[in-house]
């Protein structure tokens, strides 16, 4: 099964980027419709963006869109989450999704990396 490992979270101040990754391992990547997903302390956990297994598609939350944008690049085993202009609200911690969808079905869950953005 896939291992998913993110990277690239940390602190900054309102109106900075950061960029997300994850790193897709074992497995067929294409395989895979893939999403960041974010929690925030007392939130539930809520779809941010998602992109179709061979990035032909994507999809994104309304409270992102213009800001934020996902890429994939199977090659590399990778998938990435460029966040510009960040608002305090998008503090929260990040975490990789795949879900499976060729053959045997499965989703899997990265171990999340923390975002915070001050103002």
């Amino acid at each position: 099964q896939v291992q998913l490992v993110e990277s690239g979270g940390g602190s900054v101040q309102a109106g900075g980027s950061l960029r997300l990754s994850c790193a897709i391992l074992r497995d067929i990547p294409r395989a895979y419709t893939m999403g960041w997903y974010r929690q925030a302390p007392g939130n539930q956990r809520e779809l941010v963006a998602s992109i179709t297994g061979t990035g032909t598609a994507t999809n994104y939350a309304d409270f992102v869109k213009g800001r934020f944008t996902i890429s994939r690049d199977n090659a590399r085993r990778a998938m990435y989450l460029q966040m510009n202009n960040l608002k305090p609200e998008d503090t929260g911690v990040y975490y990789c999704n795949a879900e499976r969808t060729v053959g045997m079905s499965g989703t899997y869950w990265g171990q999340g990396t923390q975002v915070t953005v001050s103002s």
